[in-house]
């Protein structure tokens, strides 16, 4: 039996060891409640819930929607998808600090190079 987008997305949630609650955090949904409605086939899967997947988790746009090819387009690096998650929590003068701040750490290092 072919799986659903919806299921595929949920698959891949489960791949990624992460909640609902973060996983839809992550993706910028308000409600984990409205993310769970989607896993179950209550709501669609939109193309903005796609490419956001995509593009914070790394999973495959064409698998999500077709389930051909791999799950990811990349190894997902855990200390990175750790700290998308954890940047969606600070308020967004503190999301404008730590850019700031990674923006001069890579200043740095180019210096040291």
């Amino acid at each position: 039996m072919d799986r659903t987008v919806n299921e595929r997305l949920a698959q891949a949630r489960h791949e990624l060891k992460l909640s609902q609650v973060k996983f839809s955090k992550g993706i910028h949904l308000k409600s984990s409640g409205y993310y769970s409605d989607i896993e179950i086939g209550r709501h669609e899967v939109n193309d903005r819930i796609i490419e956001l997947a995509s593009s914070v988790y790394g999973i495959n746009k064409h698998w999500l929607k077709t389930g051909e090819g791999k799950m990811f387009d990349r190894q997902i690096d855990q200390k990175f998808e750790e700290m998308a998650i954890l940047f969606q929590e600070l308020n967004p003068d503190f999301q404008s600090y730590v850019l700031t701040q990674i923006k001069n750490l890579i200043k740095l290092q180019n210096l040291k190079k």
